[in-house]
């Protein structure tokens, strides 16, 4: 089936279903252009999972939605037809942003949620903003999923909290020294020193596990 058919049935589905653009772009974890993109065929074979999660958004047979069944309604005994099951997912809730550059206040939006596997172990996710992780592969606008945690291993990159603004660094603590380092994974950032009674004013919310890009 082309691409503009499975575009086709995957806007059927979500008008009938009474779901904006914006409502399936926020469960499967992309940016609404992404969706619009879906529906008018214009990305190439969109991959598998995202198939699946559009599927269980919509509550319909993943394999209907490219052709390889007749059954319109979801079954999850159903496969792909190559030999592929679903996969279980659960959603986690995406509280807003987070820096990757100068920090700035996490928005908390718990009204949003992306939907990942079971098997990933985290408690919430936030977008990232800017390009200070680009080093380590974390773009502006990907979706970063962390594990709530109030301490972290040295080089381990997490979400800070700096006076109630939220970025996102690997870490690096020396307790002798009473001194935090904040490394961003880009050259053009300088490393954020804080000694002392400064580190008063850091909590850490947790380490990035996980990241998610969208379809660029």
């Amino acid at each position: 089936m082309s691409e503009i058919e499975i575009g086709k049935r995957i806007k059927e589905c979500r008008v009938s279903a009474g779901m904006t653009l914006d409502e399936l772009a926020s469960i499967i974890g992309v940016n609404k252009s992404t969706v619009q993109r879906y529906e008018n065929g214009k990305i190439a074979k969109v991959k598998l999972p995202i198939i699946q999660s559009i599927a269980e958004a919509l509550n319909i047979n993943p394999a209907w939605i490219i052709g390889k069944s007749d059954k319109k309604i979801n079954d999850q005994k159903n496969s792909l037809g190559f030999g592929l099951y679903p996969v279980h997912t659960q959603k986690i809730p995406l509280l807003g942003e987070i820096a990757c550059g100068k920090p700035i206040f996490a928005n908390e939006d718990r009204e949003s949620y992306v939907s990942v596997g079971t098997d990933l172990k985290v408690d919430f996710c936030l977008r990232a903003k800017g390009d200070s992780m680009i080093g380590a592969r974390i773009m502006d606008g990907d979706v970063v999923f962390i594990q709530k945690s109030d301490i972290v291993h040295n080089g381990e990159i997490a979400a800070v909290v700096i006076d109630d603004e939220a970025t996102l660094k690997r870490v690096y603590y020396y307790p002798e020294k009473s001194k935090l380092v904040l490394n961003a994974e880009n050259p053009k950032y300088e490393p954020l020193v804080y000694l002392g009674e400064e580190l008063n004013q850091i909590h850490i919310l947790g380490r990035a596990v996980a990241f998610q890009s969208d379809v660029r």
